[in-house]
C-alpha cells in the first residue's frame, strides 16, 4: 500500500530543503509525494528558478497566495491548504522551517487530524518580535514528528516539554544541499565573470528580514556601514524585492554609496557567490549556515541567532544594526581575523534527508 506525503513549501530556503528530501521520498517504494507551493515567494527570480535549478518536480498545486499582511497571508494559505488536504487525503503533511507557509500547513493538517512532520524543528532565537520565532514555536508544538538539525535544537524542544519520543536529531538538510550542489555551481554559474568579481576579494551581503527592512533607522544603518567598508573591499548585494521597495521609498539611498547592487539570484549563483566571497554579511538564518558550509566567515545583522553553535565556534559574529560605526567595525575586524580552526561536526554528515525519510517511512508504516 502506498502512503502519501503532502509537502508544503513557499519560500526560497524551503525549496532548497525540499529538494533534498523530495529526492529521497520519490526514490522510495511505497511512498508518493504531493508538492504544494503556497506562492509566498512568487517572483520568478525568487521561486521558478529555484525549482528548475534544484531539479524539484513542478508543484502539484500552486496556490498563488502572494504577499500580504501576516494575518491575511496566513489565513489565505490555511484555507487553500485545507482544501488540498481534503482532496488528497495524505497520510502526513511535511513542513519546513519557520515561514507563514510552515505555520499554515501545520495548522491545516492538525485541525484535520493529519500527522505533521516538521523539518528544522527546535530552533530558537528567543525573540518573539520575530514572526519566524512565533511560527517555529507554534509549529513545533503542533507537530507530531520533529526533525531537529542540532543538539541545541533537541535541547530546546526538551526544555519546552515536548516528549523525546517525538524528536529526532536528523542533521541539517541544508548541508546535504550544499554538498550536492557545490560542484554543479562551480560548473554552471557565471556570476563572477558577469559581475567582474575576483574570488575572495569581495563581501557578499544579503538583507531581507522585516525587522531590518521595515525599520528605516536599521536599514539606513546597515547600508551606511556597507558603504563605509565598500571603500576598502567591494560589497555585492543581491537585492531582495522587500529591501528594494524599502530603499526606493527612502530619501537617502543612491548608487553613489558605491555598492554593487544586483538582482536576486538563483540558488546555484548564490552558492557560487558564497563560496568565493571573503566575508558574508546577512540577516538570513540559512545564509549563516551556508557561509559555514563553504568555510567563509559571517557577520549576522541581528542581536541574536538561531544558530548559536556558529557563534560559539567563531564562524559567526553578531552585529546588531545599532549604529553604522559598530557594524562597519565588526566587518573590518572579521576581514582581518584568521579563519577559525575546524571543529566538531555541527550539522550532521550530509545525509540528513536520507535519515528523515527512513524515519518517516517507519512512522507511516506503523500507523
Amino acid at each position: 500500500m502506498t502512503t502519501k506525503v503532502l509537502t508544503i513549501v513557499g519560500a526560497r530556503p524551503q525549496f532548497v530543503k525540499a529538494a533534498t528530501v523530495s529526492r529521497e521520498l520519490r526514490a522510495r517504494a511505497g511512498i508518493s509525494e504531493c508538492l504544494v507551493h503556497t506562492g509566498q515567494h512568487y517572483d520568478a527570480n525568487m521561486s521558478d528558478i529555484f525549482f528548475s535549478e534544484l531539479g524539484i518536480p513542478a508543484p502539484d498545486y500552486s496556490l498563488g497566495i502572494g504577499s500580504g499582511g501576516h494575518g491575511a497571508q496566513t489565513g489565505r494559505m490555511l484555507e487553500a491548504i485545507e482544501g488540498v488536504i481534503h482532496k488528497e487525503s495524505p497520510d502526513c503533511v511535511l513542513v519546513y522551517g519557520d515561514t507563514n507557509s510552515t505555520l499554515a500547513g501545520a495548522l491545516a493538517a492538525v485541525k484535520l487530524h493529519v500527522p505533521v512532520a516538521h523539518v528544522e524543528a527546535g530552533l530558537r532565537s528567543y525573540n518573539r518580535a520575530m514572526p519566524e520565532e512565533v511560527n517555529r514555536v507554534l509549529t513545533d508544538h503542533a507537530a507530531d514528528w520533529l526533525f531537529a538539525p542540532t543538539e541545541a535544537a533537541v535541547a530546546n524542544l526538551q526544555r519546552e516539554g515536548i516528549p523525546a519520543a517525538r524528536v529526532w536529531r536528523s542533521g541539517d538538510v541544508m548541508l546535504d544541499a550544499a554538498q550536492h550542489y557545490a560542484e554543479l555551481a562551480r560548473r554552471q554559474s557565471r556570476m563572477l565573470a558577469t559581475h567582474a568579481l575576483t574570488p575572495k576579494r569581495y563581501i557578499l551581503a544579503t538583507v531581507h528580514r522585516a525587522e531590518n527592512t521595515d525599520d528605516p533607522t536599521k536599514l539606513r544603518t546597515i547600508f551606511a556601514a556597507l558603504a563605509d567598508v565598500a571603500r576598502e573591499c567591494e560589497v555585492v548585494v543581491p537585492l531582495h524585492p522587500r529591501t528594494r521597495q524599502a530603499l526606493d521609498a527612502s530619501a537617502w539611498f543612491s548608487p553613489a554609496l558605491g555598492l554593487k547592487i544586483i538582482e536576486p539570484v538563483g540558488y546555484l549563483d548564490m552558492v557560487m557567490l558564497e563560496m568565493q566571497s571573503r566575508l558574508v554579511v546577512t540577516d538570513s538564518g540559512g545564509v549563516q549556515k551556508e557561509a559555514y558550509f563553504h568555510s567563509v566567515p559571517c557577520i549576522t545583522l541581528r542581536a541574536e541567532t538561531e544558530w548559536v553553535e556558529l557563534v560559539q565556534a567563531g564562524w559567526n559574529t553578531l552585529a546588531p544594526p545599532v549604529d553604522a560605526a559598530s557594524v562597519a567595525g565588526a566587518l573590518r575586524a572579521a576581514l582581518q581575523r584568521a579563519l577559525p580552526v575546524a571543529g566538531a561536526v555541527l550539522y550532521g554528515d550530509g545525509h540528513a534527508a536520507h535519515a528523515i525519510v527512513d524515519e518517516l517511512a517507519k512512522l507511516l508504516a506503523a500507523r
